[in-house]
C-alpha cells in the first residue's frame, strides 16, 4: 500500500513538473531530462511512467485514486442512472476541487499548446468507451446496444462544460455543484430554460 502510494506520488511530480516548465518555455522547449530533474528522479524513473513528454503533459492526477466503474456498479439498482454517475464521480470531482490551480495549470497548457489535443482526444475517447461499458454492465445490455454509448456521451459533454465554467471563475460553486446543474438539464429531457427578459 505505501509502495503504490509512493509510485503516485512520484507520477503525480513528473506531471507537475512538466506542467510547470511547459507553462513557463513551451512544450517545444521542455526536454524529458528538465522534467525528470524538476521532480527529483532519473530519466529512466521518468520512462517508467511515461512513453513521452507529451503523455506526461496530458497524463491524468486522479489515475488510481478511485474506480468509477466499481462506485457506478456499487449503486443500488434503483437509483436513477444520472443519480448513480453524479455519485461515482464526487470523488473525482471533489479531488478536482482540492487541487484547482493544477488543474487550471493542466488546461492552460493544453490551451496553449494545441499540438496535445489529439492526446487528450484520445483518452477521453478511452475513458467514455470505459464508462459506456460500465453503464451497459450495469443494466445488464449488450455491447452493441447504443443507450450505454449515448449515456456515455451526453454525461462526458455536461461534464466538460461544468468544467470549462468552473475554471472561467465566474460562479464560485464547487465543481460538483456545476456538475449537477448540467446532470439536470439533461434528466430533465434538455427542455429550453424561461429566462426572464428586462421589460
Amino acid at each position: 500500500m505505501l509502495r503504490e502510494a509512493k509510485r503516485r506520488q512520484t507520477r503525480l511530480d513528473l506531471i507537475i513538473a512538466a506542467l510547470r516548465l511547459v507553462d513557463a518555455s513551451g512544450a517545444d522547449r521542455v526536454t524529458v531530462d528538465e522534467i525528470a530533474a524538476a521532480a527529483g528522479v532519473s530519466q529512466r524513473t521518468f520512462f517508467n511512467y511515461f512513453a513521452t513528454k507529451e503523455d506526461a503533459l496530458v497524463g491524468d492526477p486522479l489515475e488510481g485514486c478511485t474506480d468509477l466503474r466499481a462506485l457506478l456498479l456499487a449503486a443500488p439498482p434503483d437509483q436513477p442512472l444520472l443519480d448513480a454517475l453524479l455519485d461515482a464521480l464526487a470523488p473525482v470531482l471533489q479531488q478536482i476541487d482540492d487541487d484547482r490551480e493544477l488543474w487550471l495549470l493542466r488546461m492552460r497548457v493544453i490551451q496553449h499548446n494545441p499540438q496535445l489535443l489529439p492526446l487528450l482526444i484520445a483518452a477521453a475517447a478511452t475513458a467514455e468507451q470505459q464508462f459506456a461499458e460500465a453503464v451497459a454492465e450495469r443494466g445488464a445490455l449488450p455491447p452493441d446496444h447504443p443507450f450505454p454509448a449515448v449515456v456515455a456521451a451526453a454525461t462526458n459533454g455536461a461534464v466538460r462544460v461544468a468544467v470549462i465554467r468552473w475554471a472561467a471563475g465566474d460562479d464560485p460553486r464547487p465543481l460538483e455543484q456545476h456538475v449537477r446543474e448540467a446532470f439536470g438539464m439533461l434528466a430533465g429531457g434538455l427542455v429550453l430554460p424561461h429566462i426572464p427578459r428586462n421589460a
